[in-house]
């Protein structure tokens, strides 16, 4: 008998370590999102109040009124994704094999973006990208802006809005993949003839593959329903679905069309995480964190 209690007591020792995140997850994740997709099925309006009607019409109305700030939101997103792929890969590479006794200093100054509000650091780039500003003035020099054109209010300033609020999202995952990489890999690959672009192609980039993963996962998602660089930086037209989500619940009340987009969102997101995986490749994914 003491041995199948002590039997069942160990069977039932990882759900006590896993209890308080699991609570966490049902309060705080489970049922919002329970409460939400039934908000979603509501009809009514926001005198008369809401009233659960099972409307999966509004999930296709939603779609219908509202994908080309979907598509903008996608399309923002991917493009921001690209842009800090591209900056922070070098940058992470310096600091996981160049950086030295700078490391710990630069990796501050990284993370340094943080501990400044996200909405003063968009109303900033209000600043620097300000049509009688500096960098306006210069690219005009050079004609890569017209002498009336501009760069604030456009699709360009809140792409750049979005891109730099979220680099070190995309950093700090390449940093931990490329530092954690056995140098002596590469050594090997040079002591076969391989050149450094080789070596680089096939060592560095296929080994750096879940920070670029996770990387991507950290920018893309939230960029997608980002509202604050919209408003800011942009103008009604390069809103994107987070600007219509934010109105439809604080300011038009309808809740059941705010709930649906935020679900519908929620789907374009995870299949293409699901693409995204297959596409690097989740077993690589995989064994490469291990």
């Amino acid at each position: 008998m003491s041995a199948i209690s002590l039997r069942w007591r160990r069977s039932l020792l990882p759900w006590w370590f896993m209890a308080p995140a699991l609570i966490w997850l049902i309060v705080f994740f489970a049922v919002p999102l329970f409460n939400q997709l039934n908000v979603s099925l509501m009809s009514g309006n926001a005198d008369a109040g809401y009233h659960s009607t099972w409307a999966f019409h509004t999930y296709w109305d939603a779609i219908r009124t509202y994908h080309v700030q979907f598509l903008r939101s996608l399309e923002y997103a991917a493009i921001a994704t690209v842009i800090d792929l591209i900056i922070a890969f070098p940058l992470a590479y310096f600091l996981a094999f160049r950086a030295g006794r700078w490391r710990n200093f630069l990796l501050l100054l990284v993370i340094m973006p943080f501990f400044v509000s996200y909405v003063l650091r968009t109303v900033a780039w209000q600043l620097i990208l300000n049509d009688n500003g500096w960098v306006a003035d210069r690219l005009r020099d050079i004609g890569l802006v017209s002498q009336h054109g501009r760069l604030l209010a456009t699709s360009t300033a809140v792409i750049t809005g979005i891109a730099y609020n979220f680099l070190p999202f995309m950093v700090l995952p390449l940093y931990v993949s490329l530092e954690r990489m056995d140098r002596r890999l590469l050594e090997a690959a040079t002591d076969l003839y391989a050149s450094r672009v080789t070596a680089f192609r096939k060592v560095t980039v296929p080994l750096a593959i879940p920070g670029i993963f996770a990387g991507s996962l950290l920018c893309f998602i939230p960029a997608c329903g980002d509202y604050v660089n919209a408003a800011l930086l942009g103008t009604s037209r390069q809103y994107m679905i987070g600007n219509v989500v934010q109105s439809k619940y604080l300011d038009v009340l309808d809740y059941p069309t705010a709930a649906a987009l935020s679900f519908i969102l929620m789907l374009l997101i995870l299949v293409g995480i699901a693409l995204y995986g297959r596409v690097l490749g989740s077993r690589n994914l995989m064994e490469a964190a291990a």
